[in-house]
């Protein structure tokens, strides 16, 4: 039978699990918005037909929503709700 002690520890062990790792929702934000960034790029030059408004326009995006993706992430990891 367990203690109240190692039901405990378990329960702390299991949420630790759930959380995500700084260096992991790094990646994570890297990865996704160079997705995000190649398509906003081909977006752009499709509707403007200049590469070098598209690529300016990619780059403003880029460092703008590696910003606010980062956060948002590192705030949900903070809600226990689905995890």
């Amino acid at each position: 039978m367990n203690t109240a002690l190692e039901v405990e520890r378990d329960i702390e062990v299991k949420e630790n699990v759930s959380e995500e790792k700084l260096k992991r929702s790094l990646v994570k934000t890297i990865s996704w918005r160079v997705v995000g960034t190649i398509d906003t790029i081909v977006i752009s030059y499709l509707i403007t037909g200049t590469l070098t408004l598209a690529f300016s326009i990619g780059f403003v995006e880029l460092v703008s929503k590696l910003i606010l993706y980062f956060f948002h992430e590192r705030a949900w990891n903070k809600i226990k709700w689905g995890k």
